[in-house]
């Protein structure tokens, strides 16, 4: 592994078959949908499935994606910030303190060696703390996930033959079943190694996050997302650490594109759309493209 962090584009292709990929907690939990009828993933979505997965020590994947991963510093750990139920003080305690900043300090404390996810993503602790100097952005920047036509969102009422409720024969939820019938999302993601120096971020937290990725979906799957795919998992790592080549031009060339006269009928299966399986040559030769699944 390079011990060097690489200038990023990435390109999730993700289809969603029958299921819900984020929910809406203003709308009922409704499949995020825009008012033009684009459903959405949102970034902090997508990060929820990894960070869940890291938390799961005990899982195979974890034991698979940190096997032979190495290039870290002494006593870095990779634990979630984000996580349910923290102790907000005791992390504080973690950091140092933080109102005397002082940049090498802070990179040898427990804090940055501890948090997988925060030396990543960033976090938002420091607001509490009012240092200055320290950058609360990460290096890898998710945007959302757009489907590439609209989509079509299904309603049931789920039923238990159990009632839940004292004297009741059966429980009823009407129109808690709501999914996504079928499209194809587009997330792209992003590298950037300017700040990894700020963030304490080592190569080996990028390599995990590149072995992560393309089990997102499958090992987090629910009862209203059984069915969530990565087609394609596109990382386009840059020759140039300023950028070899724009990344609107990684992105366009990667995005499927809906087949027929009327891109803004739903789809209803993957053959539906036009798939590239690489890039075209004049941007291969300034970049290293893989496509993790």
């Amino acid at each position: 592994m390079s011990n060097e962090i690489k200038r990023v584009t990435g390109l999730l292709i993700i289809e969603v078959v029958n299921s819900n990929p984020n929910g809406n907690p203003d709308q009922e939990s409704d499949p995020r949908v825009r008012d033009n009828g684009q459903g959405e993933i949102s970034p902090v979505s997508f990060k929820r499935k990894l960070r869940d997965l890291i938390e799961l020590k005990d899982g195979p994947v974890y034991q698979t994606v940190t096997n032979n991963l190495s290039g870290a510093m002494e006593g870095y750990q990779y634990e979630i910030l984000e996580s349910r139920g923290r102790d907000r003080k005791e992390i504080s305690k973690e950091m140092g303190d933080i109102k005397t900043y002082d940049e090498a300090k802070f990179l040898q404390s427990v804090f940055v060696k501890k948090y997988w996810d925060a030396r990543l993503f960033g976090n938002t602790f420091l607001e509490d703390g009012g240092a200055k100097g320290y950058i609360k952005t990460g290096i890898v920047q998710i945007g959302m996930g757009l489907s590439i036509s609209p989509v079509i969102i299904q309603r049931h009422t789920n039923t238990n033959k159990a009632g839940v409720q004292e004297g009741k024969t059966q429980g009823m939820a009407p129109l808690a079943y709501r999914v996504v019938q079928h499209g194809v999302y587009v997330m792209p993601f992003f590298i950037n190694p300017s700040f990894a120096h700020k963030s304490g971020c080592q190569p080996c937290d990028v390599e995990l996050l590149k072995r992560l990725i393309p089990y997102a979906y499958e090992h987090t799957r629910s009862a209203i997302r059984p069915d969530v795919r990565i087609r394609h998992a596109w990382w386009a790592e840059h020759k140039n650490p300023l950028g070899s080549v724009p990344d609107y031009k990684i992105i366009d060339a990667l995005t499927p594109k809906r087949k027929g006269n009327d891109p803004l009928t739903p789809s209803e299966k993957w053959s539906d759309y036009d798939v590239p399986g690489s890039l075209p040559d004049e941007v291969t030769e300034r970049v290293v493209c893989v496509d993790l699944v």
